[in-house]
Protein backbone atom coordinates (compact mmCIF):
# COMPACT_ATOMS: atom_id res chain seq x y z
CA UNK A 1 0.00 0.00 0.00
CA UNK A 2 1.35 3.45 -0.94
CA UNK A 3 1.79 5.83 1.99
CA UNK A 4 0.21 9.27 1.65
CA UNK A 5 2.59 12.18 1.00
CA UNK A 6 3.39 14.58 3.79
CA UNK A 7 0.77 17.24 4.40
CA UNK A 8 3.20 19.99 3.46
CA UNK A 9 3.62 18.69 -0.08
CA UNK A 10 6.20 16.50 -1.75
CA UNK A 11 9.66 16.88 -0.28
CA UNK A 12 8.43 19.25 2.44
CA UNK A 13 8.98 18.44 6.09
CA UNK A 14 5.98 17.99 8.34
CA UNK A 15 6.06 19.43 11.79
CA UNK A 16 3.88 19.95 14.79
CA UNK A 17 0.59 18.13 15.71
CA UNK A 18 -0.28 17.41 12.08
CA UNK A 19 3.05 15.65 11.57
CA UNK A 20 2.44 13.50 14.62
CA UNK A 21 -1.01 12.51 13.30
CA UNK A 22 0.46 11.51 9.96
CA UNK A 23 3.11 9.43 11.69
CA UNK A 24 0.48 7.63 13.78
CA UNK A 25 -1.61 6.85 10.69
CA UNK A 26 1.48 5.47 8.89
CA UNK A 27 2.23 3.26 11.87
CA UNK A 28 -1.38 2.00 12.03
CA UNK A 29 -1.40 1.11 8.33
CA UNK A 30 1.97 -0.64 8.66
CA UNK A 31 0.67 -2.71 11.60
CA UNK A 32 -2.53 -3.56 9.68
CA UNK A 33 -0.48 -4.66 6.67
CA UNK A 34 1.73 -6.86 8.83
CA UNK A 35 -1.31 -8.40 10.53
CA UNK A 36 -2.96 -9.26 7.21
CA UNK A 37 0.24 -10.71 5.87
CA UNK A 38 0.57 -12.82 9.01
CA UNK A 39 -3.02 -14.03 8.68
CA UNK A 40 -2.54 -14.90 5.04
CA UNK A 41 0.65 -16.79 5.86
CA UNK A 42 -1.04 -18.63 8.77
CA UNK A 43 -4.00 -19.70 6.67
CA UNK A 44 -2.02 -20.63 3.64
CA UNK A 45 -3.97 -18.09 1.59
CA UNK A 46 -2.02 -15.47 -0.28
CA UNK A 47 -2.95 -11.83 -0.43
CA UNK A 48 -4.03 -12.07 -4.06
CA UNK A 49 -6.65 -14.68 -3.19
CA UNK A 50 -7.81 -12.63 -0.21
CA UNK A 51 -8.33 -9.61 -2.48
CA UNK A 52 -10.35 -11.72 -4.94
CA UNK A 53 -12.66 -12.94 -2.21
CA UNK A 54 -12.91 -9.43 -0.85
CA UNK A 55 -14.54 -8.42 -4.10
CA UNK A 56 -17.05 -11.28 -3.51
CA UNK A 57 -17.94 -9.88 -0.07
CA UNK A 58 -15.79 -12.33 1.92
CA UNK A 59 -13.41 -10.25 4.04
CA UNK A 60 -10.11 -11.56 5.35
CA UNK A 61 -8.09 -14.73 5.06
CA UNK A 62 -9.91 -16.35 7.98
CA UNK A 63 -13.27 -15.99 6.18
CA UNK A 64 -12.21 -17.73 2.98
CA UNK A 65 -12.23 -21.31 4.41
CA UNK A 66 -15.70 -20.62 5.82
CA UNK A 67 -16.84 -19.57 2.36
CA UNK A 68 -15.33 -22.73 0.90
CA UNK A 69 -17.19 -24.92 3.41
CA UNK A 70 -20.54 -23.26 2.67
CA UNK A 71 -20.09 -23.28 -1.09
CA UNK A 72 -19.10 -26.97 -1.13
CA UNK A 73 -22.47 -27.79 0.44
CA UNK A 74 -24.30 -25.61 -2.05
CA UNK A 75 -22.35 -27.07 -4.97
CA UNK A 76 -23.44 -30.57 -3.94
CA UNK A 77 -27.04 -29.39 -3.84
CA UNK A 78 -26.72 -27.76 -7.25
CA UNK A 79 -25.25 -30.93 -8.74
CA UNK A 80 -28.03 -33.07 -7.26
CA UNK A 81 -30.64 -30.67 -8.64
CA UNK A 82 -28.96 -30.56 -12.06
CA UNK A 83 -28.43 -26.80 -11.78
CA UNK A 84 -25.48 -26.75 -14.15
CA UNK A 85 -25.06 -22.99 -14.40
CA UNK A 86 -25.12 -22.51 -10.64
CA UNK A 87 -22.83 -25.49 -10.10
CA UNK A 88 -20.28 -24.07 -12.55
CA UNK A 89 -20.25 -20.69 -10.79
CA UNK A 90 -19.85 -22.36 -7.38
CA UNK A 91 -17.11 -24.64 -8.69
CA UNK A 92 -15.17 -21.63 -10.00
CA UNK A 93 -15.52 -19.95 -6.61
CA UNK A 94 -14.20 -23.07 -4.91
CA UNK A 95 -11.13 -22.72 -7.17
CA UNK A 96 -10.72 -19.27 -5.61
CA UNK A 97 -12.06 -17.56 -8.70
CA UNK A 98 -15.27 -16.00 -7.41
CA UNK A 99 -16.93 -13.55 -9.76
CA UNK A 100 -20.22 -11.79 -10.43
CA UNK A 101 -22.01 -15.15 -10.93
CA UNK A 102 -21.45 -16.28 -7.33
CA UNK A 103 -24.33 -14.72 -5.45
CA UNK A 104 -26.93 -15.37 -8.19
CA UNK A 105 -25.79 -19.01 -8.08
CA UNK A 106 -26.14 -19.11 -4.29
CA UNK A 107 -29.65 -17.65 -4.59
CA UNK A 108 -30.61 -20.11 -7.35
CA UNK A 109 -29.64 -23.07 -5.16
CA UNK A 110 -31.29 -21.76 -1.98
CA UNK A 111 -34.55 -20.98 -3.76
CA UNK A 112 -35.00 -24.71 -4.43
CA UNK A 113 -34.18 -26.19 -1.03
CA UNK A 114 -36.06 -26.50 2.24
CA UNK A 115 -36.25 -23.61 4.75
CA UNK A 116 -33.92 -25.39 7.19
CA UNK A 117 -31.13 -25.50 4.62
CA UNK A 118 -31.77 -21.86 3.68
CA UNK A 119 -31.59 -20.78 7.33
CA UNK A 120 -28.39 -22.74 7.87
CA UNK A 121 -26.73 -21.20 4.83
CA UNK A 122 -27.72 -17.63 5.72
CA UNK A 123 -26.62 -18.13 9.32
CA UNK A 124 -23.22 -19.45 8.22
CA UNK A 125 -22.81 -16.53 5.83
CA UNK A 126 -23.67 -14.14 8.65
CA UNK A 127 -21.28 -15.84 11.06
CA UNK A 128 -18.52 -15.59 8.47
CA UNK A 129 -19.13 -11.87 8.06
CA UNK A 130 -19.96 -12.20 4.34
CA UNK A 131 -21.44 -9.03 2.85
CA UNK A 132 -24.09 -10.94 0.95
CA UNK A 133 -27.25 -9.54 2.54
CA UNK A 134 -28.77 -6.11 2.31
CA UNK A 135 -28.25 -3.89 5.32
CA UNK A 136 -31.87 -4.48 6.46
CA UNK A 137 -31.48 -8.23 6.07
CA UNK A 138 -28.18 -8.14 7.95
CA UNK A 139 -29.76 -6.21 10.82
CA UNK A 140 -32.71 -8.64 11.08
CA UNK A 141 -30.45 -11.65 10.94
CA UNK A 142 -28.30 -10.18 13.70
CA UNK A 143 -31.35 -9.72 15.90
CA UNK A 144 -32.67 -13.24 15.18
CA UNK A 145 -29.36 -14.97 15.85
CA UNK A 146 -29.11 -13.02 19.10
CA UNK A 147 -32.41 -14.56 20.22
CA UNK A 148 -34.37 -11.28 20.27
CA UNK A 149 -38.01 -12.13 19.39
CA UNK A 150 -39.34 -8.56 19.47
CA UNK A 151 -38.37 -7.97 15.84
CA UNK A 152 -41.17 -6.61 13.69
CA UNK A 153 -41.46 -6.52 9.92
CA UNK A 154 -44.12 -5.50 7.42
CA UNK A 155 -46.47 -8.31 6.49
CA UNK A 156 -45.16 -8.41 2.93
CA UNK A 157 -41.65 -9.04 4.28
CA UNK A 158 -42.83 -11.84 6.58
CA UNK A 159 -44.01 -14.42 4.02
CA UNK A 160 -44.31 -17.35 6.43
CA UNK A 161 -45.49 -15.26 9.40
CA UNK A 162 -42.54 -16.42 11.49
CA UNK A 163 -41.48 -12.95 12.61
CA UNK A 164 -45.03 -12.03 13.69
CA UNK A 165 -45.22 -15.37 15.48
CA UNK A 166 -42.00 -14.70 17.39
CA UNK A 167 -43.32 -11.29 18.43
CA UNK A 168 -46.58 -12.88 19.63
CA UNK A 169 -44.74 -15.44 21.73
CA UNK A 170 -42.50 -12.75 23.17
CA UNK A 171 -45.67 -10.97 24.36
CA UNK A 172 -47.12 -14.25 25.61
CA UNK A 173 -44.05 -14.87 27.74
CA UNK A 174 -43.90 -11.31 29.06
CA UNK A 175 -47.59 -10.48 29.44
CA UNK A 176 -49.40 -13.83 29.40
CA UNK A 177 -51.40 -12.98 26.25
CA UNK A 178 -50.55 -13.49 22.60
CA UNK A 179 -51.84 -11.10 19.93
CA UNK A 180 -51.50 -12.67 16.51
CA UNK A 181 -53.40 -11.38 13.47
CA UNK A 182 -55.93 -13.93 12.22
CA UNK A 183 -55.23 -12.97 8.62
CA UNK A 184 -51.72 -14.40 9.01
CA UNK A 185 -52.82 -17.79 10.34
CA UNK A 186 -52.98 -19.39 6.87
CA UNK A 187 -49.29 -18.53 6.53
CA UNK A 188 -48.15 -20.21 9.73
CA UNK A 189 -50.53 -23.16 10.16
CA UNK A 190 -48.99 -25.40 7.47
CA UNK A 191 -45.46 -25.35 8.89
CA UNK A 192 -45.28 -24.40 12.58
CA UNK A 193 -44.23 -27.16 15.00
CA UNK A 194 -47.10 -28.94 16.72
CA UNK A 195 -46.00 -27.69 20.14
CA UNK A 196 -46.20 -24.09 18.92
CA UNK A 197 -49.63 -24.71 17.42
CA UNK A 198 -50.73 -26.15 20.77
CA UNK A 199 -49.52 -22.95 22.42
CA UNK A 200 -51.67 -20.92 20.04
CA UNK A 201 -54.66 -23.12 20.84
CA UNK A 202 -54.12 -22.69 24.58
CA UNK A 203 -53.79 -18.92 24.09
CA UNK A 204 -57.12 -18.99 22.16
CA UNK A 205 -55.45 -17.58 19.09
CA UNK A 206 -56.43 -20.69 17.11
CA UNK A 207 -59.90 -22.19 17.50
CA UNK A 208 -62.24 -24.61 15.71
CA UNK A 209 -63.32 -21.87 13.32
CA UNK A 210 -59.80 -21.76 11.87
CA UNK A 211 -59.77 -25.52 11.10
CA UNK A 212 -56.00 -25.87 11.56
CA UNK A 213 -56.15 -29.61 10.77
CA UNK A 214 -56.91 -28.72 7.15
CA UNK A 215 -53.42 -27.23 6.82
CA UNK A 216 -51.50 -30.26 8.07
CA UNK A 217 -50.21 -32.92 5.72
CA UNK A 218 -49.56 -35.53 8.43
CA UNK A 219 -52.62 -37.65 9.24
CA UNK A 220 -51.53 -37.90 12.88
CA UNK A 221 -51.46 -34.09 13.15
CA UNK A 222 -54.84 -33.94 11.43
CA UNK A 223 -56.43 -36.31 13.94
CA UNK A 224 -54.67 -34.78 16.94
CA UNK A 225 -55.83 -31.24 16.16
CA UNK A 226 -59.40 -32.40 15.60
CA UNK A 227 -59.30 -34.19 18.94
CA UNK A 228 -58.13 -30.98 20.60
CA UNK A 229 -60.66 -28.65 18.95
CA UNK A 230 -63.63 -30.67 17.58
CA UNK A 231 -63.51 -33.97 19.48
CA UNK A 232 -66.96 -35.04 18.23
CA UNK A 233 -65.62 -35.17 14.66
CA UNK A 234 -62.86 -37.66 15.45
CA UNK A 235 -63.51 -41.08 13.92
CA UNK A 236 -63.15 -44.33 15.82
CA UNK A 237 -60.10 -45.20 13.73
CA UNK A 238 -58.47 -41.87 14.52
CA UNK A 239 -59.21 -42.25 18.22
CA UNK A 240 -57.62 -45.69 18.18
CA UNK A 241 -54.55 -44.35 16.39
CA UNK A 242 -54.29 -41.59 19.01
CA UNK A 243 -54.80 -44.14 21.81
CA UNK A 244 -57.48 -41.81 23.13
CA UNK A 245 -58.93 -44.04 25.83
CA UNK A 246 -61.26 -41.37 27.26
CA UNK A 247 -63.18 -41.20 23.98
CA UNK A 248 -63.19 -44.97 23.56
CA UNK A 249 -64.57 -45.38 27.09
CA UNK A 250 -67.29 -42.81 26.51
CA UNK A 251 -68.34 -44.42 23.23
CA UNK A 252 -68.41 -47.86 24.82
CA UNK A 253 -70.64 -46.54 27.60
CA UNK A 254 -73.03 -44.82 25.19
CA UNK A 255 -73.23 -47.99 23.11
CA UNK A 256 -74.34 -49.87 26.20
CA UNK A 257 -71.39 -52.23 26.05
CA UNK A 258 -68.85 -53.05 28.68
CA UNK A 259 -66.95 -49.84 29.43
CA UNK A 260 -63.20 -49.89 29.55
CA UNK A 261 -61.65 -50.44 32.98
CA UNK A 262 -61.37 -47.31 35.10
CA UNK A 263 -61.05 -46.21 38.68
CA UNK A 264 -64.24 -44.49 39.78
CA UNK A 265 -64.64 -42.03 36.92
CA UNK A 266 -67.88 -40.38 35.83
CA UNK A 267 -68.89 -43.38 33.72
CA UNK A 268 -68.72 -45.70 36.73
CA UNK A 269 -71.07 -43.34 38.57
CA UNK A 270 -73.41 -43.06 35.58
CA UNK A 271 -73.50 -46.84 35.31
CA UNK A 272 -74.60 -47.08 38.93
CA UNK A 273 -77.23 -44.39 38.37
CA UNK A 274 -78.48 -46.33 35.36
CA UNK A 275 -78.89 -49.31 37.72
CA UNK A 276 -80.96 -47.17 40.09
CA UNK A 277 -78.30 -46.60 42.76
CA UNK A 278 -79.39 -43.31 44.35
CA UNK A 279 -76.50 -43.33 46.83
CA UNK A 280 -74.05 -41.93 44.24
CA UNK A 281 -76.11 -38.90 43.21
CA UNK A 282 -74.10 -36.41 45.28
CA UNK A 283 -70.82 -37.87 44.09
CA UNK A 284 -72.03 -37.73 40.50
CA UNK A 285 -72.91 -34.05 40.86
CA UNK A 286 -69.27 -33.29 41.64
CA UNK A 287 -68.20 -34.89 38.35
CA UNK A 288 -70.76 -33.30 36.04
CA UNK A 289 -70.66 -29.88 34.36
CA UNK A 290 -73.01 -27.24 35.71
CA UNK A 291 -75.79 -27.68 33.15
CA UNK A 292 -75.99 -31.43 33.80
CA UNK A 293 -75.96 -30.87 37.57
CA UNK A 294 -79.03 -28.66 37.14
CA UNK A 295 -80.67 -31.35 35.02
CA UNK A 296 -80.03 -33.96 37.68
CA UNK A 297 -81.51 -31.68 40.32
CA UNK A 298 -84.64 -31.19 38.22
CA UNK A 299 -85.01 -34.94 38.26
CA UNK A 300 -84.65 -35.03 42.05
CA UNK A 301 -87.12 -32.17 42.51
CA UNK A 302 -89.71 -34.03 40.44
CA UNK A 303 -89.62 -37.00 42.80
CA UNK A 304 -91.58 -35.11 45.46
CA UNK A 305 -94.60 -34.57 43.18
CA UNK A 306 -94.16 -37.40 40.72
CA UNK A 307 -93.90 -35.05 37.76
CA UNK A 308 -91.06 -34.37 35.32
CA UNK A 309 -90.55 -32.40 32.14
CA UNK A 310 -90.73 -34.35 28.94
CA UNK A 311 -86.97 -34.18 28.35
CA UNK A 312 -86.46 -36.02 31.66
CA UNK A 313 -88.83 -38.94 31.21
CA UNK A 314 -87.93 -39.35 27.55
CA UNK A 315 -84.44 -40.46 28.69
CA UNK A 316 -85.28 -44.05 29.59
CA UNK A 317 -81.84 -44.46 31.11
CA UNK A 318 -83.05 -42.32 34.04
CA UNK A 319 -86.08 -44.47 34.83
CA UNK A 320 -84.35 -46.83 37.25
CA UNK A 321 -83.10 -43.89 39.31
CA UNK A 322 -86.56 -42.29 39.29
CA UNK A 323 -88.22 -45.54 40.35
CA UNK A 324 -85.65 -45.97 43.12
CA UNK A 325 -86.47 -42.50 44.50
CA UNK A 326 -90.19 -42.17 43.78
CA UNK A 327 -92.71 -43.56 46.24
CA UNK A 328 -96.19 -42.53 45.06
CA UNK A 329 -98.57 -41.53 47.85
CA UNK A 330 -101.67 -41.89 45.68
CA UNK A 331 -102.77 -43.67 42.54
CA UNK A 332 -100.60 -42.74 39.57
CA UNK A 333 -102.22 -41.38 36.42
CA UNK A 334 -100.84 -43.60 33.60
CA UNK A 335 -101.83 -41.14 30.88
CA UNK A 336 -99.19 -38.58 31.89
CA UNK A 337 -96.27 -40.40 30.25
CA UNK A 338 -94.93 -43.87 29.47
CA UNK A 339 -92.94 -43.62 32.71
CA UNK A 340 -96.14 -42.96 34.70
CA UNK A 341 -97.88 -45.82 32.89
CA UNK A 342 -95.17 -48.28 33.94
CA UNK A 343 -95.13 -46.95 37.49
CA UNK A 344 -98.92 -47.31 37.69
CA UNK A 345 -98.68 -50.91 36.53
CA UNK A 346 -95.89 -51.79 38.97
CA UNK A 347 -97.66 -49.92 41.75
CA UNK A 348 -100.84 -51.93 41.20
CA UNK A 349 -98.90 -55.19 41.28
CA UNK A 350 -96.97 -54.23 44.42
CA UNK A 351 -100.20 -53.29 46.22
CA UNK A 352 -101.79 -56.61 45.24
CA UNK A 353 -98.74 -58.43 46.63
CA UNK A 354 -99.11 -56.40 49.83
CA UNK A 355 -102.81 -57.34 49.98
CA UNK A 356 -103.68 -53.64 50.09
CA UNK A 357 -106.76 -54.19 47.97
CA UNK A 358 -108.27 -50.74 48.50
CA UNK A 359 -105.26 -48.87 47.12
CA UNK A 360 -104.68 -51.56 44.51
CA UNK A 361 -108.24 -51.19 43.21
CA UNK A 362 -107.87 -47.40 43.00
CA UNK A 363 -104.71 -47.79 40.94
CA UNK A 364 -106.20 -50.50 38.74
CA UNK A 365 -109.26 -48.31 38.01
CA UNK A 366 -106.94 -45.63 36.59
CA UNK A 367 -105.15 -48.24 34.50
CA UNK A 368 -108.38 -49.65 33.11
CA UNK A 369 -109.68 -46.19 32.22
CA UNK A 370 -106.51 -45.47 30.22
CA UNK A 371 -107.52 -47.09 26.97
CA UNK A 372 -104.58 -45.68 24.98
CA UNK A 373 -102.09 -47.82 26.87
CA UNK A 374 -99.67 -50.14 25.12
CA UNK A 375 -101.54 -53.43 24.32
CA UNK A 376 -99.28 -55.49 26.59
CA UNK A 377 -99.76 -53.05 29.50
CA UNK A 378 -103.50 -52.89 28.80
CA UNK A 379 -103.74 -56.67 28.98
CA UNK A 380 -101.93 -56.68 32.34
CA UNK A 381 -104.24 -53.96 33.70
CA UNK A 382 -107.37 -55.88 32.65
CA UNK A 383 -105.94 -59.08 34.12
CA UNK A 384 -105.39 -57.20 37.42
CA UNK A 385 -108.97 -55.96 37.23
CA UNK A 386 -110.26 -59.49 36.69
CA UNK A 387 -108.24 -60.64 39.71
CA UNK A 388 -109.78 -58.01 42.00
CA UNK A 389 -113.22 -59.06 40.75
CA UNK A 390 -112.30 -62.68 41.49
CA UNK A 391 -111.32 -61.78 45.06
CA UNK A 392 -114.81 -60.26 45.43
CA UNK A 393 -116.36 -63.40 43.87
CA UNK A 394 -117.74 -61.37 40.98
CA UNK A 395 -116.92 -64.19 38.61
CA UNK A 396 -119.19 -63.20 35.73
CA UNK A 397 -117.70 -59.72 35.55
CA UNK A 398 -114.19 -61.13 35.84
CA UNK A 399 -114.86 -63.60 33.02
CA UNK A 400 -116.23 -60.83 30.85
CA UNK A 401 -113.03 -58.82 31.34
CA UNK A 402 -110.86 -61.82 30.47
CA UNK A 403 -112.87 -62.53 27.34
CA UNK A 404 -111.42 -59.32 25.91
CA UNK A 405 -107.80 -60.41 26.35
CA UNK A 406 -107.97 -64.20 26.04
CA UNK A 407 -106.21 -64.01 22.67
CA UNK A 408 -103.52 -61.62 23.98
CA UNK A 409 -101.73 -64.16 26.16
CA UNK A 410 -101.87 -67.86 26.95
CA UNK A 411 -102.11 -67.18 30.67
CA UNK A 412 -105.20 -65.01 30.14
CA UNK A 413 -106.89 -68.04 28.54
CA UNK A 414 -105.75 -70.17 31.50
CA UNK A 415 -107.20 -67.65 33.96
CA UNK A 416 -110.51 -67.64 32.08
CA UNK A 417 -110.68 -71.43 32.27
CA UNK A 418 -109.95 -71.24 36.02
CA UNK A 419 -112.90 -68.84 36.42
CA UNK A 420 -115.21 -71.11 34.44
CA UNK A 421 -114.35 -74.06 36.69
CA UNK A 422 -114.84 -71.95 39.77
CA UNK A 423 -118.26 -70.83 38.53
CA UNK A 424 -119.30 -74.51 38.42
CA UNK A 425 -118.58 -74.97 42.12
CA UNK A 426 -120.92 -73.92 44.88
CA UNK A 427 -119.75 -70.75 46.56
CA UNK A 428 -119.31 -72.35 49.95
CA UNK A 429 -117.27 -75.17 48.44
CA UNK A 430 -114.84 -72.98 46.55
CA UNK A 431 -111.17 -72.84 47.69
CA UNK A 432 -109.45 -69.52 48.49
CA UNK A 433 -109.59 -67.18 45.52
CA UNK A 434 -106.21 -65.47 45.91
CA UNK A 435 -103.04 -66.63 44.26
CA UNK A 436 -100.91 -68.05 47.14
CA UNK A 437 -97.69 -66.81 45.58
CA UNK A 438 -99.06 -63.26 45.59
CA UNK A 439 -100.12 -63.78 49.22
CA UNK A 440 -96.40 -64.22 49.91
CA UNK A 441 -95.56 -61.13 47.84
CA UNK A 442 -94.01 -63.13 45.00
CA UNK A 443 -94.74 -63.53 41.28
CA UNK A 444 -96.61 -66.65 40.32
CA UNK A 445 -94.44 -69.77 40.39
CA UNK A 446 -91.48 -68.14 42.17
CA UNK A 447 -89.13 -70.98 43.28
CA UNK A 448 -87.96 -69.02 46.35
CA UNK A 449 -91.36 -69.15 48.01
CA UNK A 450 -90.20 -71.31 50.96
CA UNK A 451 -87.53 -68.79 52.00
CA UNK A 452 -90.04 -65.98 51.64
CA UNK A 453 -92.58 -67.89 53.70
CA UNK A 454 -90.11 -68.44 56.57
CA UNK A 455 -89.06 -64.79 56.55
CA UNK A 456 -92.65 -63.59 56.73
CA UNK A 457 -93.52 -66.06 59.50
CA UNK A 458 -90.69 -64.70 61.62
CA UNK A 459 -91.72 -61.14 60.85
CA UNK A 460 -95.38 -61.72 61.78
CA UNK A 461 -94.91 -64.27 64.53
CA UNK A 462 -97.39 -62.45 66.84
CA UNK A 463 -99.98 -61.69 64.12
CA UNK A 464 -102.45 -64.58 64.24
CA UNK A 465 -104.45 -63.57 61.16
CA UNK A 466 -101.34 -63.03 59.03
CA UNK A 467 -99.85 -66.31 60.25
CA UNK A 468 -103.03 -68.15 59.25
CA UNK A 469 -102.97 -66.50 55.83
CA UNK A 470 -99.32 -67.42 55.32
CA UNK A 471 -99.89 -71.03 56.42
CA UNK A 472 -102.80 -71.32 54.01
CA UNK A 473 -100.67 -70.04 51.13
CA UNK A 474 -97.87 -72.44 52.04
CA UNK A 475 -100.24 -75.44 52.12
CA UNK A 476 -101.84 -74.57 48.78
CA UNK A 477 -98.47 -74.22 47.04
CA UNK A 478 -97.23 -77.51 48.48
CA UNK A 479 -100.38 -79.29 47.35
CA UNK A 480 -99.95 -77.84 43.85
CA UNK A 481 -96.31 -78.94 43.73
CA UNK A 482 -97.24 -82.40 44.98
CA UNK A 483 -99.96 -82.81 42.37
CA UNK A 484 -98.01 -80.83 39.77
CA UNK A 485 -101.21 -78.92 39.12
CA UNK A 486 -101.34 -75.13 39.37
CA UNK A 487 -104.50 -74.73 37.31
CA UNK A 488 -106.47 -73.63 40.38
CA UNK A 489 -104.39 -70.42 40.72
CA UNK A 490 -105.21 -67.14 38.97
CA UNK A 491 -101.94 -66.17 37.28
CA UNK A 492 -100.56 -62.64 37.33
CA UNK A 493 -98.76 -60.97 35.89
CA UNK A 494 -99.21 -62.40 32.45
CA UNK A 495 -95.69 -61.43 31.35
CA UNK A 496 -93.01 -60.27 33.79
CA UNK A 497 -91.06 -58.62 30.96
CA UNK A 498 -93.76 -55.94 30.73
CA UNK A 499 -92.82 -54.83 34.26
CA UNK A 500 -89.08 -54.65 33.61
CA UNK A 501 -87.43 -51.25 33.77
CA UNK A 502 -85.45 -50.15 30.71
CA UNK A 503 -81.83 -51.28 30.70
CA UNK A 504 -80.50 -48.21 28.94
CA UNK A 505 -77.81 -45.56 29.36
CA UNK A 506 -78.80 -42.15 30.81
CA UNK A 507 -77.58 -40.38 27.70
CA UNK A 508 -78.75 -36.93 28.79
CA UNK A 509 -76.44 -37.05 31.81
CA UNK A 510 -73.35 -38.07 29.86
CA UNK A 511 -70.97 -35.08 29.76
CA UNK A 512 -69.86 -33.79 26.37
CA UNK A 513 -66.65 -35.31 25.10
CA UNK A 514 -63.83 -33.25 26.58
CA UNK A 515 -61.14 -32.16 24.10
CA UNK A 516 -57.98 -34.21 24.09
CA UNK A 517 -55.42 -32.89 26.55
CA UNK A 518 -52.37 -31.49 24.79
CA UNK A 519 -49.51 -33.93 24.42
CA UNK A 520 -46.72 -31.47 23.61
CA UNK A 521 -44.51 -29.34 25.83
CA UNK A 522 -45.79 -25.85 26.55
CA UNK A 523 -43.58 -23.05 25.16
CA UNK A 524 -41.07 -25.61 23.97
CA UNK A 525 -37.63 -24.04 23.34
CA UNK A 526 -37.12 -26.47 20.47
CA UNK A 527 -40.38 -25.38 18.85
CA UNK A 528 -39.56 -21.70 19.14
CA UNK A 529 -36.07 -22.35 17.77
CA UNK A 530 -37.68 -23.83 14.64
CA UNK A 531 -39.88 -20.74 14.29
CA UNK A 532 -36.80 -18.54 14.59
CA UNK A 533 -35.08 -20.69 11.98
CA UNK A 534 -38.02 -20.18 9.63
CA UNK A 535 -37.79 -16.42 10.19
CA UNK A 536 -34.13 -16.58 9.15
CA UNK A 537 -35.05 -18.52 6.00
CA UNK A 538 -37.56 -15.77 5.15
CA UNK A 539 -34.60 -13.39 4.76
CA UNK A 540 -33.60 -15.08 1.50
CA UNK A 541 -35.06 -12.19 -0.58
CA UNK A 542 -32.46 -9.97 1.12
CA UNK A 543 -29.66 -12.00 -0.49
CA UNK A 544 -27.99 -9.62 -2.97
CA UNK A 545 -26.94 -10.27 -6.55
CA UNK A 546 -23.66 -8.51 -5.79
CA UNK A 547 -22.00 -8.08 -2.41
CA UNK A 548 -22.27 -4.82 -0.50
CA UNK A 549 -19.20 -2.59 -0.53
CA UNK A 550 -17.47 -2.70 2.86
CA UNK A 551 -17.45 0.50 4.84
CA UNK A 552 -14.23 2.07 6.19
CA UNK A 553 -14.51 0.09 9.42
CA UNK A 554 -14.69 -3.17 7.49
CA UNK A 555 -11.76 -2.12 5.26
CA UNK A 556 -9.48 -1.34 8.14
CA UNK A 557 -10.53 -3.57 11.00
CA UNK A 558 -11.74 -6.85 9.55
CA UNK A 559 -9.70 -9.59 11.27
Amino acid sequence: MTSPPPAGGAGQPVSGARGEAVARERERLRALRERREAQSAGSGIDGFTVRRWRKAGVLGAQAVPKAHALLRQLADLARDAAQDVAHEALADALRDEPDHRLLPAVRAVLERVDPTTVATALTEAHAGGFLWLSEVGEQRLTVLTAGDDTLTAPGSEDPSGAIALLAAFSALTAEGTAAFPSRMLPRVLPWIPLSVLDDLIDAEVVGPEHQPWQYRAEETDHAYLKARLVPDQVTAEQATALEWTARERRNAFLAGGEPLPSAGDVYDLLERVADGDASVVKELERELPRDLVLRLRRLLDGVAVGNWDRDIWEDRGLWRLIFALWEPKAAVNPSRSPLHALMALRQAYDLLCMNDLARASAQIDKLVSYEAADPACRAEALNFHAYTLLLQEELDAAALVLEGIRDAHERAESNLCMLRRRQAVQRNDRPAASNPYLDLGLPHGAPSWTTRYRDLRREHVRDVDMSARLNSAMKRIRDAERDEDWSGFFVLPLDLDVFELPDEVPVTLVPPLAPLTRRTTSLSPEGLALVRQRAVADLLPHLLNAPRRPDRNARTHTP
